[in-house]
């Protein structure tokens, strides 16, 4: 556990001028992208995590999760102006958000997002410090048996959780497990799977494979579709006459706390468990808070209620998904997962040994992620009304842009041609991934976890000398791939459904 000076330490290191001023551009960054219909927050922060190469590991961090914030604050704009979600985590807030504007009151709906979704994120980053310290004090506790049989654990919950098949999500995890098993055996110290290619022998480069699968993909997808899908809803004017449409008092807001509280609780869940996202969060508070309520047909016609259970809840799971990643070194979601190659970038293996080793870092970040809070409060006051000229931005102009910070992002992270080659090779793999059902997240998962369960693999079979019994004297790993096995059985099985999309509203 970090003393008390370390912790000082690093909230007074978040209050340095360079990193409040990176933790507004995140923040403002982030916000403008979520106001894109098509411009995912994933791909954001794969692009930006090159333009961090340069900077100091908790300016760099503390940029990215601004970013995170951000973005999830801003998606909520064009779910409540043109009823299309800007990211996939607003999804559920269009279903009441877009009402409210129709019926007058576009900068009030976009109010109780900004307000409930800055909540959230609050609520969930002060459980996030408050139990992540003594979670990795267990964790170290645990030994490479343990920890082997945690990760085996790991991925049978995320490959059943993400799509809609475990068989493809397994495969997928499979191919990024054998992706990165390219370079030097850490074992033997010989080159595996390099083809004499010296480029090869450190591995594929995460970063640029990120961008490709994340964002080259996506643009390669946007381009490939002969149509955009579009709203039927028309673009709804924020400047209204309406006095009521000005703002929301406090009165207003504590008249759905306890939603809001139910809200970040279930988003806070959520997020702690790995391969389950923000949309899940969203459309799950949303329909708790339905059920829960007297008048459930007030619900789809603009009810307040129905934002805060959305973005209360999706905003929650964003300091939730850090989590696992920090005490266990398990990315929670695939904006996690990105993290890990920011935080490999400066030298920087998460896990419960970064309470010990950069315990200062550790709380530098804890207090980049509240003061980006408040900041997404005050940039999303001033900016939210700017901000929804966004939506009217062409693809013709935002993906061209964007496949040009791509290419320049990849050439710097890998300081040749060669990571843009990589870049855009996974950017056509991730396209047919997406395309044929595979996991795209499952994958990359599977490719930043096999590092650290190869390492504990290795050493598990050295401390048993070969002998698979020897995992009847743990009872912890034996516990955890019990459950492993549970998993797949409970959730192989399972096909889910499509997730509801935002219906147009009638005049």
């Amino acid at each position: 556990m970090p003393d008390f000076a370390t912790i000082i330490g690093g909230l007074t290191d978040a209050l340095t001028l360079t990193n409040l001023l990176y933790i507004i551009f995140g923040v403002a960054v982030g916000q403008i992208v979520g106001a894109i219909p098509g411009m995912t927050l994933l791909m954001a922060l794969a692009i930006a995590i090159p333009l961090t190469y340069t900077l100091d590991t908790l300016t760099a961090l503390a940029f990215l999760i601004s970013v995170n914030k951000g973005g999830t604050v801003g998606g909520a704009i064009p779910a409540i102006l043109i009823n299309t979600p800007g990211t996939p985590e607003s999804a559920a807030t269009a279903l009441d958000g877009h009402p409210m504007a129709k019926k007058g009151r576009p900068m009030k709906a976009m109010k109780y997002s900004l307000y409930y979704s800055v909540f959230g994120d609050i609520s969930s980053d002060l459980v996030l410090i408050t139990i992540s310290a003594p979670l990795a004090l267990v964790a170290l506790r645990m030994g490479p048996i343990e920890i082997t049989a945690l990760m085996i654990l790991a991925f049978t919950v995320i490959t059943g959780l993400v799509g809609n098949s475990m068989v493809k999500g397994l495969m997928a995890a499979a191919l990024g497990f054998l992706f990165a098993s390219v370079g030097i055996d850490p074992g033997l110290g010989t080159p595996r799977f390099t083809f004499g290619s010296l480029d090869l022998y450190d591995g594929l480069p995460l970063t640029a494979m990120s961008i490709g699968l994340l964002a080259v993909s996506e643009i390669f997808r946007q381009i490939a579709a002969t149509t955009r899908a579009t709203s039927t809803a028309s673009p709804i004017r924020v400047r209204s006459d309406d006095p009521e449409d000005r703002g929301v008092t406090l009165t207003e807001l504590l008249a759905n706390k306890y939603v809001a509280i139910r809200a970040f609780v279930i988003g806070t869940v959520i997020g702690a468990i790995p391969g389950l996202g923000s949309a899940t969060a969203g459309f799950l508070s949303y329909s708790v808070t339905k059920q829960a309520a007297k008048d459930p047909e007030s619900f789809g016609k603009g009810d307040p209620r129905g934002i805060a259970a959305s973005e209360a809840a999706n905003s929650a799971v964003v300091g939730a998904n850090l989590i696992p990643l920090l005490t266990l070194g398990i990315p929670g979601n695939i904006a996690a997962a990105l993290l890990v190659s920011a935080f490999i970038i400066h030298g920087v293996q998460p896990g419960p040994l970064l309470f010990e080793e950069q315990g200062r870092l550790i709380y530098g970040l804890f207090g980049a992620m509240l003061i980006a809070n408040f900041c997404n409060l005050g940039v999303g006051q001033v900016g939210m009304r700017i901000w929804s000229l966004a939506i009217a931005a062409p693809n013709s102009v935002v993906y061209p842009a964007a496949l040009l910070l791509c290419i320049t992002g990849a050439y710097v992270t890998a300081g040749s041609m060669f990571g843009v080659y990589i870049m855009l090779a996974f950017g056509v793999l991730g396209y047919f991934m997406q395309r044929f059902g595979f996991s795209v997240v499952a994958f990359i998962i599977g490719y930043v976890l096999t590092p650290e369960l190869e390492s504990k693999m290795v050493q598990s079979i050295l401390i048993s000398r070969g002998d698979p019994m020897v995992v009847f004297q743990h009872p912890i790993a034996l516990v955890l791939l019990a459950l492993s096995v549970v998993s797949i059985v409970y959730l192989g099985p399972r096909k889910r459904k499509p997730r509801p999309e935002p219906e147009p509203v009638e005049d």
